[in-house]
């Protein structure tokens, strides 16, 4: 069985309305004006921003789009992109997971929707991007997940048979779209519930 993980919100810590908080105080001075903040900047992760995900896009002019639409200044909003990559740390439990699953020997593929500079900056900074056998960042391909066409790619990129290929995920969209893509397919809630479905199925 091939192990095909997504990074933010599974291998990452994601957490934006913390990312915005800590970065612009004076703009979030409570939860519900950061979550606000997060809606206006990230779109969702559609628009400008998954522009940006699929490497249509670079930091400069994303971050002149979003000042435009959201009233941030200029330097805030580049401060926002800039701190990303930083905030994008390890969960403990599922980089344990992933060791566990590549001390078993099972083949380990990545697919996440990823700007090029934050694919840069995991390449050169965490250490269990080296336990992957091979990966897709969506910036480099200029497709993103949920589209149909970038499970294709990394099927063909990966040489690996989807119906024999278990992808994770923390969106059920995804989720969604990867079975309809022919993948099986699971939702990632925490590294215990996701260690729990892998050792049920007996990959761990």
């Amino acid at each position: 069985m091939n192990i095909v993980f997504d990074f933010g919100g599974v291998l990452l810590r994601w957490v934006p309305h913390e990312v915005v908080s800590q970065v612009l105080p004076a703009r979030t001075p409570s939860a519900e004006a950061a979550h606000a903040l997060v809606a206006d900047f990230f779109q969702n992760f559609t628009g400008d921003w998954q522009a940006f995900d699929r490497g249509t896009i670079e930091p400069g002019p994303l971050a002149q789009r979003i000042a435009a639409r959201t009233g941030l200044a200029l330097d805030e909003a580049h401060a926002v992109i800039d701190a990303i990559p930083h905030a994008l740390v390890p969960v403990p439990g599922t980089v344990a997971l992933l060791e566990r699953l590549h001390a078993a020997g099972r083949p380990l593929y990545y697919l996440s929707n990823m700007p090029a500079p934050f694919a840069d900056h995991l390449e050169a900074n965490r250490p269990f991007m080296g336990l992957f056998r091979q990966g897709v960042f969506s910036a480099r391909v200029r497709l993103v997940k949920p589209e149909r066409e970038i499970f294709d790619h990394a099927v063909a990129a990966f040489g690996i048979d989807p119906a024999n290929s278990l992808f994770i995920d923390d969106f059920e969209h995804n989720v969604e779209a990867a079975r309809a893509a022919g993948w099986q397919a699971l939702h990632f809630r925490d590294p215990e519930q996701c260690a729990a479905d892998l050792e049920a199925m007996g990959l761990v």
